[in-house]
């Protein structure tokens, strides 16, 4: 015990840590007025680490110290607080000062106290917004290495979220500034400043251009900041040689690429243009940094050419005294263009309302999805779940947008385009892959009702088809069999293979179908008998749209019920094509593929 307290009275609780490196810190406060918990926390911390980075301890005796530790630091990671100090609830006012008037959300609050029944952990836990509640005596060195390594882990996570949050709006808010430019220079000097504020820090680089049709390796720096402003104008070869090899690399490998405190991000416009910017910062970039740079550079393209096409438009109006006269004619002509396609506008317009109703019955299903994502998103992070396990849920939820917006195109395309006229692409699909997409995504919504979608689907069932087409129809179908099955109910997705071709069959323990609904399933806007389980709407268009998706592909759709609540079954049925498959499975074959 006597070497025990030695130890003790060695560690310094009058200050900061020693700095025994150049390496950030995490930095913890402990706020409490017993010296005591003090020295036993710092003793049990002494060689704590996370991810490569020590502990900056700071230390308040009383809640009105640590009202100040806490203005002075906003950068604190986690605090270790006490509850009864000057007064009996001296700890909770502190929280609810750190979170309403300093507005400090980041930071993570673990409260502590030597007596648990002045301040009930339940009630504690609802009305102040901290994130652990331990009693003294049960703070063990390994429960507090653990509920500390459990808080700074949340803060790193929240942390990353705001800097994420914050180099988005200032890429947004870019955008407007850069689209604003005239110039080609203007614009250069534009970028470079934004890169500094979006990262944050100093920086140096320069913006060099090289013309698509230029053949040679000629390129002009158009901006330069801090040591390499005195490049401005000049091209490549005034450049020194270790610059020129870089930017010339960048040039042949045209890629970003990021090594240690330079940055080399690599655009090419739509026009054919290349685009260089090298930047120089005095620390290395973060993966949220990098992140943010190529969402930014991905953006860059398009303010270049609306440079180049204000350009042009300036060079078009200095001759535009002269065709004035050629583009009256030209209008004249497109008049009598616009006056023989009235008529087909005013058929056009007759579909429009149908169009419209299938827009909203298509664009529900993913939206589903999304929402349904969205909300485990939610509980993973108010539980503090893995990284893995969220970035899952966001890659769910980024797939579900990208069919999203690929429904969107399509549908477009068959609003302009004559109902007769609109084609599909046909391609090898893996149904079986295809099936289980499908049934992946709309596993949230069949959750929300407690039911469980069982599917048997054996591999390699290969047909002929336009995998986004089916990917609706079959979508359609197993929505249809969520929205009208009861709560807790089975649904069954099945694919097999007959002579006919590929069969996808949906069953479900719904309503069933009478044989007034059998004889106008596949009609639009039809209402069945049958009434969605749980209030969910419905257009009346999703069979209409699955018959016709199906039709096109020369296959079958078909519907079977044993009567009114027995269920009903819905089969899809696709042609195979085998000489056409025979060729064109080498394309999926892993060793074929580029």
């Amino acid at each position: 015990m006597a070497d025990q307290d030695d130890v003790l009275h060695l560690i310094d609780d009058t200050g900061v840590a020693a700095d025994t490196g150049p390496c950030r810190r995490w930095k913890i406060a402990i706020i409490d007025d017993d010296r005591a918990v003090h020295e036993g926390t710092r003793f049990a911390l002494s060689d704590y680490a996370l991810n490569g980075q020590r502990l900056e301890i700071l230390s308040a005796y009383s809640a009105a110290e640590g009202r100040e530790l806490m203005r002075q630091h906003p950068d604190i990671a986690a605090v270790l607080l006490d509850v009864i100090m000057e007064t009996d609830a001296a700890g909770l006012e502190l929280v609810q000062y750190i979170r309403n008037e300093l507005k400090n959300e980041t930071v993570r609050i673990i409260l502590r106290t030597g007596q648990p029944g002045q301040a009930p952990e339940r009630r504690i836990i609802v009305d102040y917004d901290i994130n652990d509640y331990k009693a003294k005596t049960e703070l063990t060195a390994d429960k507090l290495f653990t509920s500390l390594t459990a808080a700074l882990r949340s803060y790193q996570q929240l942390e990353r979220m705001l800097q994420t949050r914050r180099g988005l709006e200032i890429i947004i808010d870019a955008a407007s500034t850069l689209y604003d430019f005239k110039s080609m220079q203007r614009l250069a000097e534009g970028v470079l400043t934004q890169i500094a504020s979006l990262l944050n820090i100093d920086c140096v680089g320069i913006l060099v251009l090289r013309d698509g049709s230029d053949h040679g390796d000629a390129f002009s720096v158009l901006a330069g900041s801090g040591c390499y402003s005195r490049y401005t104008g000049d091209h490549g070869p005034g450049l020194d040689d270790n610059l020129r090899r870089t930017v010339e690399m960048a040039f042949l490998r045209r890629q970003h690429e990021f090594a240690g405190h330079r940055t080399v991000l690599y655009i090419r416009t739509g026009s054919g243009r290349e685009v260089v910017v090298l930047i120089e910062s005095a620390r290395e970039l973060s993966e949220t940094d990098r992140s943010l740079i190529e969402i930014f550079g991905s953006r860059l393209s398009i303010a270049f050419d609306n440079v180049i096409l204000y350009q042009q438009l300036q060079d078009a109006n200095t001759q535009l005294e002269d065709r004035v006269t050629e583009r009256t004619r030209a209008l004249m002509t497109a008049n009598r263009r616009l006056s023989a396609q009235w008529l087909r506008l005013q058929r056009a317009n007759a579909f429009k309302n149908e169009v419209l109703g299938t827009v909203a019955h298509d664009l529900k299903n993913p939206l589903g999805v999304i929402l349904g994502r969205t909300e485990m998103l939610s509980e993973l992070i108010s539980l503090d779940a893995d990284r893995d396990q969220i970035a899952a849920q966001v890659e769910h939820i980024r797939h579900a947008t990208k069919r999203l917006t690929a429904m969107v195109d399509h549908l477009i395309a068959d609003a302009m385009a004559d109902a007769f006229d609109i084609t599909i692409r046909r391609e090898p699909v893996d149904v079986t892959a295809l099936v289980t997409e499908v049934v992946e995504a709309n596993q949230p919504s069949a959750l929300n009702k407690r039911q469980r979608l069982a599917v048997s689907a054996p591999s390699d069932r290969i047909a002929m088809c336009d995998s986004d087409r089916m990917r609706e129809a079959i979508d359609n179908l197993i929505s249809n069999a969520i929205k009208y099955s009861p709560i807790g109910g089975r649904i069954g997705v099945a694919v097999d293979q007959t002579d006919d071709g590929i069969v996808v069959s949906i069953s479900d323990e719904g309503a069933g179908l009478s044989p007034e609904d059998i004889g106008r399933l596949f009609g639009r806007f039809q209402r069945l008998s049958a009434k969605p389980t749980a209030g969910e709407s419905s257009t009346g268009l999703g069979l209409s749209i699955v018959k016709r998706i199906v039709d096109m592909h020369g296959g079958a759709v078909t519907a079977h019920s044993d009567g009114a609540g027995l269920g009903s079954t819905f089969t899809i049925t696709l042609p195979t094509v085998p000489d056409m498959i025979g060729e064109s499975l080498k394309d999926l074959r892993p060793e074929a593929r580029p």
